[in-house]
């Protein structure tokens, strides 16, 4: 009889299933391991889904039946003849297997959805040398950190002379106040004041010495006085020509006292970030806020503004090529917006009516820090006959220092428009650089009520 005769009895068939069975619970165990290795990891993976716990025994049993099947197809080394529901198990331990292996990957998608990135700066600007968010990486972020104010007590040693005795050193505490800024590729100059820093009760601005130097690592050494000048993010050293240290100048974060308010019942609010309503042209930044190059839809003549803006980090600029921008009154008369910290008070810097008059302290404070403009305005006054009876005055604050007091306008500053009885749009100048504004509201001292009117008789 042939082999494959005796296959094809009954009691040859009997006995290849029985060798079969066999050979199946002897190799039980160790499919089962192998698959129990795989479900743990799986279920490792989907603990936190307890909804899929009946899926996972019905997809393990599945797996397992379909492990059996091929450890019994190699133990007949019958290969090719394997039959048609065997394939479609294989087929669905593989489906099986990919959905696991995908499983993951959704999982881990799941939290960035729930978890928006943080902003960062705009690509298109940081290619400029321009940041409108602070740098967060590089040798920009390590610069960035040491830009600032820095305030606190030194000791400095005076000399004091007598008539009756040779001069002699003496050691008083004295207040100082720092400020550094960044001139980019790892540059700095600072300037320093005895009294503190600017806007302080004892500051002393005929005090100010200048200093510069250059970032070592995360250290900044600046130099150009009878002492050195040793800062880092948080704090700064002075230490004198024997090594000495004179004291040390934490750092100072200011936040002007106007930051924030509320306008009054009779305000015109005129952004808030929810929309441009109240601008004849204006955009909407990114992040929410007012771009520069807005102008205000009302025509107003005498009215109290408060504003709220961000300027620019551009450290590779000077000058007026550095956070340009300021606020034109009636179109006429601009009040300078600039990163002008850490200068001299300069003719056209940061509170400065442009090209007329300088402020009487320069108030900024360090790039991408919010600052506040509050600005009082009367218009100029004209007769019948169109002549000019009395010049516009304005009275302004920045960060709640008042730098200018009640100025006359004899005319247009700047680029300002040429002077009429009839007024023009006030607006936010777009001198190129990415300013930004919030908060932004006016009280039209024309039409807001009062209530000490009218005046009562004493009588």
């Amino acid at each position: 009889m042939s082999f494959r005769k005796f296959l094809a009895t009954p009691t040859p068939r009997v006995f290849t299933g029985l060798l079969a069975l066999c050979l199946t619970v002897s190799l039980a165990p160790q499919a089962v391991s192998a698959q129990e290795k795989d479900s743990a990891a799986t279920t490792k993976s989907d603990d936190s889904k307890s909804e899929d716990k009946p899926a996972e025994k019905k997809t393990e049993k599945k797996a397992e039946e379909a492990s059996k099947d091929t450890k019994d197809a190699k133990a007949t080394e019958k290969k090719n003849d394997k039959p048609a529901d065997s394939k479609a198990d294989e087929s669905n331990e593989e489906k099986m297997t990919d959905k696991a292996a995908d499983a993951p990957k959704q999982e881990a998608a799941e939290p960035s959805e729930e978890q928006p990135s943080e902003p960062k700066p705009d690509p298109t600007w940081v290619e400029k040398g321009v940041w409108t968010l602070p740098p967060t990486d590089g040798p920009a972020a390590v610069d960035f950190q040491l830009i600032g104010e820095y305030a606190g007590d030194v000791s400095i040693q005076t000399e004091t002379k007598t008539d009756d005795s040779d001069a002699s050193a003496e050691a008083t505490n004295q207040r100082f106040g720092i400020q550094i800024r960044a001139l980019g590729s790892g540059e700095f100059e600072a300037l320093a004041y005895e009294g503190g820093l600017p806007g302080d009760e004892k500051f002393d601005e005929a005090t100010q010495l200048r200093l510069i130097g250059r970032r070592n690592g995360e250290i900044l050494v600046l130099s150009g006085g009878p002492w050195a000048l040793f800062a880092g993010p948080e704090k700064c050293r002075l230490i004198n020509f024997e090594g000495d240290s004179l004291g040390e100048l934490p750092r100072v974060i200011r936040t002007s006292p106007t930051m924030g308010a509320q306008p009054p019942k009779d305000a015109l609010v005129l952004f808030n970030g929810e929309n441009t309503d109240q601008f004849t042209k204006a955009r909407i930044a990114d992040e929410g806020l007012l771009a520069q190059g807005a102008n205000v839809n009302w025509l107003l003549n005498d009215f109290d503004l408060h504003l709220e803006f961000r300027i620019p980090h551009m450290p590779g600029k000077q000058g007026q090529q550095r956070g340009n921008s300021g606020v034109y009154l009636q179109s006429r008369y601009e009040c300078q917006i600039l990163d002008s910290f850490g200068t001299d008070r300069v003719f056209n810097g940061l509170g400065a009516l442009y090209r007329f008059k300088p402020p009487r302290l320069n108030m900024a404070f360090p790039p991408l820090t919010w600052q506040t403009y509050d600005i009082r305005f009367t218009a100029a006054r004209f007769g019948a006959n169109d002549k000019k009876l009395r010049p516009a005055h304005v009275t302004s604050w920045v960060n709640g220092v008042k730098v200018q007091d009640n100025v006359a306008l004899p005319g247009p500053t700047g680029a300002g428009k040429a002077e009429e009885a009839i007024p023009l749009p006030t607006l936010l100048q777009d001198h190129s650089d990415p300013v930004r504004f919030r908060n932004v509201w006016v009280l039209d001292r024309g039409i807001a009520t009062s209530d000490s009117f009218p005046p009562k008789s004493d009588n």
